[in-house]
């Protein structure tokens, strides 16, 4: 399976999940990534997590359905998430769905973790 998405932690204690995610992406691949994601944020999901999306230009239904559910884990958990790295065609494609009043978005991973910092 491609790597689509790298883990990072940054100072001071913020998980930053780096994604790298193709246009496009079959049932099972999805399946495996969307499990694979949950199983990296188990256990964790009370921490501030930051999803860095600066090297996605497009996403589909299913990826965002997938960020609403990790972000309904971390929340649930009393964690904090921000997103960060949006392309202007990613940011239309949030707006459009309404997405962006679900969650904080900034422009760079700093200023992510800044926000985390204060939070």
């Amino acid at each position: 399976m491609p790597e689509f998405f790298r883990l990072q932690l940054l100072p001071p204690s913020v998980n930053v999940i780096e994604l790298n995610l193709p246009e496009t992406v079959d049932a099972v691949e999805f399946d495996r990534m969307n499990e694979s994601m949950l199983l990296l944020i188990d256990g964790k999901t009370s921490q501030p997590w930051v999803l860095d999306f600066a090297s996605v230009s497009y996403m589909g239904s299913s990826m965002l359905g997938m960020v609403v559910n990790v972000r309904q884990r971390i929340k649930s958990a009393g964690g904090k998430l921000v997103l960060c790295g949006m392309s202007p065609r990613l940011v239309e494609i949030f707006r459009m769905c309404s997405m962006e009043r679900l969650f904080t978005i900034v422009k760079t991973k700093n200023d992510a973790v800044r926000v985390l910092g204060r939070s």
